[in-house]
């Protein structure tokens, strides 16, 4: 058991896998992906710019199903029969959650935190690599703190926020796509977010690795991003269970 479990409890009526938090983005829509063993306790995340609910075609994958450190994070065709494809929820609470915790850091707290003005506690979590169901311990992040075209890949959970990220209800589209930030970050007005490779496509070789990149879209009068501007590349959907 997690040493973060007694804090995240808390937040179990936030579930976000086959829940609802403070809006509908990253948890609606008909499965596609995900190993029978996996079954229903894995999820799948798939970027807007190859697919929606109804429709993922592609989604998050470790290449060459390599679990270890430093394996990069990909897209990749569904299929029921891919462990690489099988990833569930480490933890997930609030940001604040997270920082007491001691994963993100006060700075993000007080941004994306309790009492924040433009971005009032917002929802967070780590996605765990799990094939076949079997939880790894590495999850999805970056190795360092986030800069423009850091690599995603495999980390340990629990350990920084370089594996958190924090879904940007704020921007989401539709309240179904949303960007991912990455708990690392401390640039504010310009966050680094979970991102596909602008001219990239998933069955390019060799496959293209997800980055983190600062957030796309034409600033409106509030400071957020207008709705519509940000690119399909830095929006993400999510859902649960096995292939029917």
């Amino acid at each position: 058991m997690s040493i973060k479990s007694k804090v995240f409890a808390a937040a179990a009526t936030l579930t976000l896998v086959g829940g609802t938090g403070a809006v509908g983005a990253l948890t609606a829509g008909t499965a596609n992906a995900e190993t029978p063993s996996c079954g229903g306790t894995c999820i799948e995340f798939f970027n807007h710019e190859f697919g929606d609910f109804s429709t993922m075609n592609f989604v998050l994958d470790t290449l060459k199903q390599g679990e270890k450190v430093g394996q990069p994070q990909i897209l990749f065709r569904t299929s029921n029969g891919d462990p690489a494809e099988d990833y569930t929820i480490s933890d997930q609470g609030l940001v604040s959650d997270f920082v007491t915790a001691g994963l993100l850091s006060k700075a993000v707290g007080l941004h994306y935190g309790a009492g924040a003005t433009l971005f009032p506690d917002l929802e967070a979590y780590e996605v765990q690599y799990s094939p076949y169901g079997v939880d790894s311990g590495l999850c999805t992040g970056v190795a360092a703190t986030a800069t423009a075209g850091e690599k995603v890949t495999l980390q340990p959970c629990g350990v920084s926020g370089r594996t958190v990220w924090i879904i940007d209800s704020t921007d989401a589209v539709d309240d179904d796509y949303a960007p991912l930030i990455n708990g690392s970050d401390n640039n504010f007005s310009q966050p680094f977010v979970l991102t596909y490779p602008t001219n990239a496509y998933p069955t390019d070789m060799p496959r293209p690795a997800l980055t983190v990149a600062n957030l796309t879209g034409f600033q409106g009068a509030n400071g957020l991003p207008d709705p519509g501007t940000i690119n399909d590349h830095q929006l993400w959907g999510q859902d649960s269970g096995v292939h029917t």
